[in-house]
């Protein structure tokens, strides 16, 4: 592990990233304790104050953790596909909040992405993926029932949609097009959208899914997709008259 003194980067983002590229490539295996700071101060000729900044880039990125006792010190972490869920949502929210994303844009990844997933869904998909989005839409369709919660068991349908194709690559990678983009696309259409609708969607994706029908699952979802967007349209034109 080498950094560059002549670089104008930060010494600690250097370390950081010299750590972070050893245990990617399987230099530093899951498990394995890192140097001591003592160590690492020598070995990149820094000061402790450096390393540890260093080391808490890392513990935030999840890559290390922390133990003490005579025993302690810093390992590589064994990093989950669930642990890393918030850094993929909040990526991709800033991503498309800091780019000026269209709707349209956003829309269509976040339904292309789901439909890529429906058919795994259908054949793999659990009692419990089934129960929650039948309690969800359930909830959706209660009178009293906010605007902030109903956005939130929108979330919750979709996620189990997606965690029911059972391979976390997916689950990791629809994080955040399921829970970055449809809060934002739903703060968009909130105010025009139908409920009933919705739900109505919502209730017969469940049960093609629960009938293993991939096809009408992936037709419904084009159905949402194109009643998000046409949500979307009428609030933009509103705005524009307004």
């Amino acid at each position: 592990m080498k950094i560059d003194p002549d670089c104008s980067a930060d010494l600690s983002v250097q370390i950081a990233s010299a750590i972070r590229d050893a245990i990617i490539s399987g230099d530093l295996p899951v498990d394995e304790r890192l140097p001591s700071e003592a160590e690492l101060c020598d070995q990149f000729d820094v000061s402790r104050s450096t390393v540890r900044e260093a080391l808490k880039r890392l513990g935030a990125q999840s890559l290390i953790r922390t133990q003490r006792g005579a025993t302690g010190g810093a390992f590589v972490n064994r990093l989950k596909f669930e642990d890393a869920y918030t850094q993929q949502i909040t990526t991709s929210t800033l991503l498309l909040s800091m780019n000026e994303v269209s709707f349209a844009t956003a829309c269509e990844a976040r339904y292309a992405l789901e439909r890529a997933c429906a058919s795994l869904s259908a054949e793999r998909r659990t009692p419990d993926h089934l129960a929650t989005m039948r309690a969800e839409t359930f909830r959706q369709a209660q009178p009293g029932l906010t605007d902030e919660a109903f956005c939130a068991s929108d979330v919750a349908f979709h996620r189990a949609l997606v965690d029911g194709a059972a391979n976390p690559v997916l689950s990791y990678q629809l994080a955040g097009a399921v829970e970055a983009m449809q809060p934002l696309m739903n703060m968009i259409t909130f105010s025009a959208r139908s409920r009933e609708t919705i739900v109505s969607l919502h209730s017969q994706i469940a049960d093609a899914i629960e009938a293993q029908d991939a096809s009408r699952a992936d037709e419904l979802l084009c159905d949402l997709s194109e009643y998000t967007l046409a949500l979307a349209q009428s609030v933009f034109e509103a705005r524009s008259k307004g």
